[in-house]
């Protein structure tokens, strides 16, 4: 199915459920393309969902499904890339447990987003081991399958060095008369476009203001009449500016040419009015949505297809696991096994 001399890519989602525009601009659409050229591995971080949301784990199998049928519509192909559910490949949690036998503990705390997430999510207690711990398991997910690459946005980069020093750190300690157990993995940039909210904000489901991969068109048209647009265009006649417009960033993602120029020529001028400039936008994010959504329609019809996948993903990545703890075990000196002899 894939090419061992191919580089090998690793990322991954948490099983949060039906995933949005913000997901698959930020990431799933430079996957789709990835799998084309890399030795691509995808899985559904179901244990990295309990990090934050340990409390409530009846929605996870849900959830999980919910993003490989996402993952499928947006045009992942089983038969170019390793689909697969994090807690069905055991090897994660092993690694995630000798990794951090040797991961200092300042390392964890110095973490931008370790800080961040503690000060902004205040409604749960994050004052846990697993959350503390949880970029050692990030660094378990890419070593397991010893990555070349890691894509990420902006804000992971520190979780990928901090991967490589884990790697560094444990190859310096075990690695013996080998270059290294570990290669250290690099961090591809994948710069996205800001992707706005129904508010104006950033997309987010915790926000409530996505718009959906599964939304139908008249759910989108809806949403989008809700949209803020440019707070300096009050009245119908007032000129407005597409660059500090929501809508017209939206219209920059996903519109063509044609449109962003009737866009700019309309709203600068008065021309259009803000109702008919979120009407083309949703033009727009139909002819995107609507090929997905058909695609979903064939595996939400058919779940054992879904499983299918993941089942065969998971099998292919327990061998790989399997094989990279081989030679953790006997780097550490903890294959060793009972001998009666003398």
């Amino acid at each position: 199915m894939m090419s061992s001399s191919k580089t090998r890519v690793l990322s991954g989602m948490r099983s949060t459920g039906k995933l949005h525009l913000g997901n698959y601009v930020g990431a799933l659409d430079n996957w789709v393309r990835m799998q084309d050229e890399f030795d691509c591995f995808f899985f559904i971080a179901d244990w990295h969902a309990l990090t934050t949301d340990y409390a409530d784990t009846s929605r996870l199998g849900e959830n999980s499904v919910e993003v490989l049928l996402d993952w499928l519509a947006a045009g992942l192909d089983p038969e170019k890339c390793v689909m697969f559910i994090q807690s069905h490949v055991p090897a994660h949690a092993e690694l995630h447990l000798l990794l951090s036998m040797i991961t200092p503990l300042g390392w964890l705390e110095r973490v931008p987003t370790y800080k961040e997430q503690k000060e902004n999510i205040l409604e749960k207690d994050l004052g846990t081991y697993g959350f503390l711990g949880y970029p050692v398991l990030q660094a378990a997910d890419i070593l397991i399958y010893k990555a070349d690459v890691v894509p990420v946005g902006e804000d992971q980069v520190a979780h990928v060095e901090l991967t490589r020093e884990i790697a560094r750190r444990f190859n310096s300690f075990y690695a013996g008369e080998k270059k290294h157990v570990f290669p250290e993995p690099a961090a591809k940039l994948t710069p996205a476009p800001r992707l706005p909210g129904t508010d104006g904000r950033k997309m987010s489901k915790s926000y409530g203001n996505a718009i959906l991969l599964t939304d139908a068109e008249p759910v989108v048209r809806l949403k989008l009449k809700t949209m803020v647009t440019d707070p300096a265009r009050i009245r119908r006649t007032d000129p407005g500016n597409p660059d500090v417009c929501p809508v017209g960033d939206l219209h920059k993602i996903f519109s063509g040419k044609e449109t962003i120029e009737k866009v700019y020529e309309g709203c600068r001028s008065a021309g259009i009015g803000c109702i008919e400039c979120k009407s083309w936008a949703a033009d727009s994010l139909v002819k995107i949505l609507n090929p997905m959504q058909e695609r979903r329609k064939k595996y939400e019809e058919n779940p054992g297809l879904a499983w299918d996948i993941l089942d065969a993903g998971s099998k292919r990545a327990r061998e790989i696991a399997g094989a990279t703890m081989g030679d953790v075990r006997s780097s550490m000196k903890l294959d060793y096994k009972r001998n009666d002899k003398s």
